[in-house]
């Protein structure tokens, strides 16, 4: 090869993208994207999942998944681009999603329930009462068994669909399907997204052989090999050098979940940055050298695409309460930041609690929102786009400030981050300085640790710090510190929202009615107050 191009997929809910990279340039040389709604209607999906399948159900059919990608490589191919200069190609996957195919190669299940599907709450409930109990859980796995997750998924499709079981003879994962997809049929697994299985405990890198038999006894016989992330696991298929040109020697990365890439896309692959992705979903990552095990559960432990760990937290609710909010009252990011200025930090004590449509993190499927310290007369647009913003970034914060870590800088990606509110809000509810990303997230992350990974096996002498450090760009106009001066309104919210947050899951705690109180006075003392 002249030379080397890395391509990396992200394989996503809504939608599919490739970012094609050019280290010796540095630059970035092809990008390109399609929403699965509108550029592949036949599926008939809304915001890629099918509709109309029962309360709780997510699914989506993985035929989508590999027309995205023919998608994407007869573009590449009807611009001319260079496609034989593609040395390594890594995919980027939504987590715990199951695929199943048969002895033939082919869907065993015609969908795969996604990440979001929450219909397996009895599943969850069953498997830990066989173990023993959530302690027992989190010390076979590492976690607890959320609906989110691949084993109450297998279990579910165990119960009520045995016949598909039966005929599965490969259960695995979505990057894990696209892999076998791009090498024409070979079916491994990596540490980081296996991880988010519940199945495979992160801390001993083993899987849970209770765990396993209790949902089946021949069902480790139907999970793929685990092998390391940081390798590659063969080469492109000879369907795919015919219709595309790709080079035979094209090689496939292990690839990983789209949380691991998204931490590589924004630089955090060290200890001591924080990502958070504000989307659909919002979560929480860093880079550690030790697993972290939550004993409440909650937050996941996970390895990442390096050989270290990851710990994750996610909340199901961010952009819908936004978005909500901006529909209603037909407002621009810019005209919500406007409203937001009109108000100031603490809201006056109102405060909302924003859990939706259930909650992942803390972990209540059937939650509800919840609004306090709110009169008749105080639903204005101004004091609610204040309560969904503090309310959904509290939501966060009340997650993270469990995992007892005090990070040098947070990192933002996602289209939330476009939001000027949302970014000096992580900044003051954190206390940490904060800084949007330019780039592409998960799918530049998965680029990246394919030329690593490539580098690495050629036997070059290859930092991934050093690509990263290349292409992974910071908005420093748009970094935000923390204003010093509502700092106590802040510290004063955060213990309002943690005290309702208990109460309200009928924990003891402090009194909700006199931290608001404490929280009204303080912001009193703080202001005049710009609170952007």
């Amino acid at each position: 090869m002249k030379e080397s191009l890395f391509a990396g997929i992200d394989v996503s809910t809504q939608g599919c993208k490739i970012v094609i990279i050019d280290p010796a340039d540095e630059r970035i040389a092809h990008v390109d994207s399609l929403n699965y709604d509108s550029d592949l209607p036949r599926y008939s999906t809304r915001n890629g999942v099918l509709q109309g399948l029962g309360i709780g159900c997510s699914e989506s059919d993985p035929h989508m998944w590999i027309d995205a990608l023919h998608h994407l490589f007869q573009n590449l191919h009807s611009l001319e681009f260079p496609i034989e200069h593609i040395a390594c190609i890594s995919i980027s996957g939504q987590q715990h999603g199951l695929v199943a195919l048969d002895a033939e190669g082919k869907l065993a299940r015609e969908r795969s329930k996604l990440w979001n599907d929450f219909s397996t709450m009895e599943e969850c409930r069953l498997l830990t009462k066989a173990v023993g109990g959530q302690k027992n859980m989190i010390r076979e796995v590492g976690n607890s068994q959320k609906t989110g997750y691949t084993a109450s998924k297998i279990f579910h499709m165990v119960r009520h669909e045995p016949d598909i079981y039966e005929r599965s003879t490969v259960l695995f994962l979505v990057h894990n399907y696209i892999n076998w997809f791009l090498t024409g049929g070979t079916a491994v697994m990596e540490p980081g997204d296996t991880s988010g299985m519940a199945l495979w405990n992160p801390r001993t890198g083993d899987w849970s052989r209770k765990l396993l038999d209790t949902i089946a006894p021949d069902l480790m016989g139907k999970l793929p090999k685990v092998l390391p992330a940081d390798r590659t696991i063969g080469a492109v298929s000879d369907e795919l050098v015919k219709k595309y040109g790709f080079s035979p020697q094209c090689l496939i990365d292990a690839g990983c979940g789209d949380n691991m890439y998204s931490a590589i896309g924004t630089g955090n692959i060290h200890p001591g940055i924080l990502t958070i992705s504000l989307g659909t979903s919002g979560t929480i990552s860093t880079i550690l050298e030790k697993p972290y095990i939550d004993p409440e559960g909650e937050i996941a432990s996970y390895c990442d695409s390096t050989g270290r760990f990851m710990p994750l937290l996610c909340v199901s609710n961010l952009a819908n309460g936004y978005n909500q909010v901006l529909d209603s009252f037909e407002l621009t990011h810019d005209r919500f930041t406007s409203m937001i200025r009109r108000t100031p930090a603490g809201n006056h004590g109102r405060i909302l609690i924003p859990w939706y449509t259930g909650e992942r993190t803390p972990d209540l499927p059937l939650a509800a929102p919840v609004y306090f310290g709110f009169q008749p007369a105080d639903f204005t647009p101004e004091n609610l786009c204040r309560a969904v913003l503090e309310g959904h970034v509290l939501n966060l914060y009340e997650g993270f400030r469990r995992m007892s870590l005090q990070p040098e800088e947070i990192r933002l990606t996602g289209g939330l981050a476009r939001s000027e509110a949302w970014v000096q809000m992580i900044a003051d509810v954190f206390g940490v300085e904060t800084v949007p990303m330019e780039g592409e997230g998960a799918a530049l992350g998965a680029s990246l640790h394919a030329a690593w990974v490539w580098n690495r096996e050629q036997g070059r002498d290859a930092s991934l710090s050093d690509f990263v450090s290349s292409f992974v760009k910071l908005e420093e106009k748009r970094r935000k510190n923390p204003i010093s001066k509502d700092a106590r309104v802040f510290g004063a919210l955060k213990r309002l929202f943690q005290a309702l947050s208990e109460r309200i899951r009928g924990k003891s705690g402090e009194d909700p009615f006199i931290l608001r109180r404490a929280l009204i006075e303080a912001a009193k003392a703080a202001a005049p107050s710009d609170p952007l």
